[in-house]
């Protein structure tokens, strides 16, 4: 089963569903940036508006990454078909000598397309995209959130963080639980099950 007519058709199909479970990862990003900017312009348009809808920012902002995380555990299952065929048909179609990169990739393929699997953990999906997206929007949010109970309050800290009735130490402890949280989900070293994509240590094995 060489790259004939059948398999090229099967490829191009392959390439046409992971464009749009991509697109829909962006759509979510995108939905996200025009969210926190939103909030930004507000927060500091006025002295007199709270700082509390910064932190509604920030549990905003987890809910698209959770939902950007599902939609990237999707995205892996044809993203994962894709690499299977490029690197044991085209590539070894372009280059025989190099040999395959996976000697079981047939009958690896059937399976999976005859009962679909989820190919990464919830947990590797969430570290991905707190690291390429996320993290970066949450550290702009938090830093936000820090010089606007900082420069806009008579109170010092951890005083002027409070929202309501709630205390100022209750919520910086809070906030301060899920940065260090986050954080460590996305830095933490692991074994990446999403092969091939291009991440920064990738990169740096390159020529």
């Amino acid at each position: 089963m060489g790259p004939s007519s059948a398999m090229a058709h099967l490829y191009r199909g392959e390439i046409h569903r992971m464009k749009l479970w991509r697109e829909r990862l962006d759509r979510t990003t995108n939905w996200a940036v025009v969210v926190i900017a939103a909030l930004l312009t507000w927060a500091f348009s006025s002295p007199d508006n709270p700082h509390y809808i910064l932190l509604i920012g920030m549990a905003t902002l987890g809910v698209f990454l959770f939902v950007e995380a599902r939609r990237y555990r999707g995205y892996e299952i044809w993203r994962s078909r894709v690499r299977k065929l490029q690197e044991n048909v085209w590539a070894y179609g372009l280059d025989p000598s190099a040999g395959l990169v996976d000697d079981d990739w047939r009958e690896r393929l059937s399976a999976d397309y005859r009962t679909p699997t989820l190919k990464i953990s919830a947990e590797e999906a969430v570290a991905h995209r707190l690291r390429r997206i996320y993290l970066p929007l949450f550290t702009v949010l938090l830093a936000a959130w820090l010089v606007r109970i900082t420069a806009f309050s008579d109170a010092s800290l951890p005083a002027a963080a409070a929202v309501g009735m709630i205390p100022g130490v209750v919520v910086a402890g809070a906030v301060t639980a899920v940065t260090v949280a986050a954080t460590a989900v996305a830095v933490r070293p692991r074994t990446w099950h999403a092969k091939g994509e291009l991440r920064t240590e990738d990169l740096r094995d390159g020529p």
